[in-house]
């Protein structure tokens, strides 16, 4: 696998933005997430900011992969609403003036029935969400693992073309039960993010746990041979399990799935 598609999350690496570009670039990484709320907030980022960073950026001789705008709530969760959905345009503006093309987030709870105020929400947010998107040149890219793929194609069928898309997370997707090479069968051509991660599965859905990259179930060969048949050509994200090893754990990665 061509080891230029690896991308990393900068908080991962340090607090600092700097500091963790340059680090991004000691490893090996080309591409680096950006984290829009604990890392660049959009709405401070001024036109001077920005071309702070496209030049921190520049200098370390990297790209923006993502940007990550991880909400507590999802997109029909009733409380503060209209902020999210305000904060996540602001996030898919700055994913643009950065040159990426995805903000990655999950989408909250999915009704299991495609009817009543809870699903028509979720629907009429994600819509406006995809107008905005068509608009800024950036979009909104969901988590498949903490929503299950059958879940996402259903909301996918019910939206505008090209509103959403989806973050394949291999890791997430076993802790939640569902088979990642399955996933990348059932959402296709859908998917515009990929994160290898690992993990072993619990007793129940939703209890195992993360592990280090290689050591868990996650059958790595089969999905990205599955990726590779669909036509992907994307980012693959990698995150450390622990951060006190992250830089570790990130190089074992890169020389791990570098040999696949």
């Amino acid at each position: 696998m061509e080891t230029d598609r690896f991308s990393v999350p900068s908080t991962a690496l340090a607090r600092d933005l700097r500091t963790a570009l340059g680090r991004a670039r000691d490893l090996g990484f080309r591409g680096v997430e950006l984290d829009a709320r604990s890392g660049v907030a959009p709405a401070a980022v001024t036109q001077t900011g920005l071309r702070q960073l496209r030049k921190w950026l520049g200098d370390a001789g990297v790209v923006v992969s993502a940007v990550a705008f991880r909400t507590r709530g999802g997109y029909a969760a009733p409380a503060r609403l209209e902020g999210r959905i305000a904060a996540t345009k602001s996030a898919l503006t700055l994913a643009h003036a950065l040159g990426a093309r995805v903000v990655l987030n999950h989408v909250g709870e999915i009704p299991s029935e495609s009817d009543g105020p809870g699903w028509r929400l979720l629907v009429d947010v994600l819509a406006d969400l995809g107008r905005w998107s068509q608009h800024v040149g950036a979009t909104l890219c969901v988590e498949a693992g903490r929503a299950a793929p059958a879940d996402l194609l259903r909301l996918l069928a019910a939206l505008p073309e090209g509103s959403l898309t989806c973050d394949l997370v291999t890791g997430a997707l076993v802790v939640h039960g569902h088979d990642p090479v399955a996933a990348v069968a059932a959402l296709g051509g859908h998917v515009a993010s990929v994160h290898a991660t690992d993990a072993v599965a619990g007793a129940f859905a939703g209890r195992g746990r993360a592990v280090i990259l290689g050591t868990g179930q996650v059958d790595f060969p089969a999905v990205f041979a599955a990726l590779e048949e669909r036509g992907y050509r994307g980012w693959i994200g990698l995150e450390p399990v622990e951060d006190r090893t992250a830089r570790q754990e990130m190089t074992a990665a890169m020389a791990f799935l570098g040999t696949l």
